[in-house]
């Protein structure tokens, strides 16, 4: 089984200026994800994918294999990410001459995952044979319980109603938050346009102290805060 791994970052992020090469406990925040790629020992080649010259130095001094310089309409604040690793995937195979049967994504943005996380999600889906897999953690609201919308004249509603009224959270079906951490895919199904929902689609459960998805300030304190816990217990 032929494996690719992708960590795709732009330049530009409105919240946090360079957060992709900003350092956290010395390191620069994509250097985790490679890292933790590295140490899975599940790839053939890690591959970063950028429209920034500074982050594709620092991956490559942190251990990518492969540079992919990705072209600038696909690296705007409205442009989605599957056209970006779609990229990615075809350039590598260009210059490697290779196909690979399996794809896993890596958010250089979460960098609290752990190469058990990855070895584990892939397990997942070889193992059920799957056409692709996402991960995610157990939500704190429930749509069936204490999660509403408003209509348009402001007046409120719960996101998604039952057959029998829930009175507990513990009662609500069992929902989930993607973590935008891993996402991985069967080659055949990410090149060929699919949508991120297919009728197999799997889900690798992870922990809530794992599944922070740096977007804001506040996101990178949290994350800085657990990952220098880690740190300190010798875990990385």
């Amino acid at each position: 089984m032929s494996r690719l791994c992708t960590i795709c970052a732009r330049g530009g992020s409105k919240g946090i200026p360079n957060k992709n090469i900003r350092e956290m406990h010395r390191k620069p925040l994509i250097a985790y994800s490679i890292e933790s790629a590295r140490r899975s020992g599940q790839f053939k080649y890690i591959a970063v994918s950028s429209d920034s010259n500074a982050i594709l130095e620092v991956a490559q001094r942190y251990g990518a294999d492969i540079l992919v310089e990705r072209p600038p309409e696909m690296a705007s604040d409205t442009s989605a990410k599957l056209p970006a690793i779609r990229h990615c995937i075809q350039q590598v195979e260009l210059k490697t001459g290779e196909q690979f049967n399996v794809v896993v994504d890596l958010d250089a943005t979460s960098p609290l995952r752990t190469e058990e996380d990855i070895i584990e999600s892939l397990y997942l889906l070889e193992s059920k044979g799957a056409s692709n897999l996402i991960t995610g953690t157990p939500a704190r609201r429930s749509p069936y319980f204490n999660l509403v919308e408003t209509d348009e004249e402001g007046r409120v509603f719960l996101s998604k109603s039952a057959k029998v009224p829930i009175v507990r959270r513990q009662d609500a079906p069992k929902c989930y938050d993607m973590n935008a951490s891993i996402y991985i895919w069967r080659r055949e199904f990410i090149l060929n346009d699919h949508p991120l929902f297919l009728p197999d689609t799997l889900l690798h459960v992870m922990p809530e102290e794992r599944s922070i998805d740096i977007d804001s300030e506040l996101d990178w304190q949290m994350v800085e805060w657990l990952l220098g816990g880690r740190l300190e217990g010798g875990a990385e």
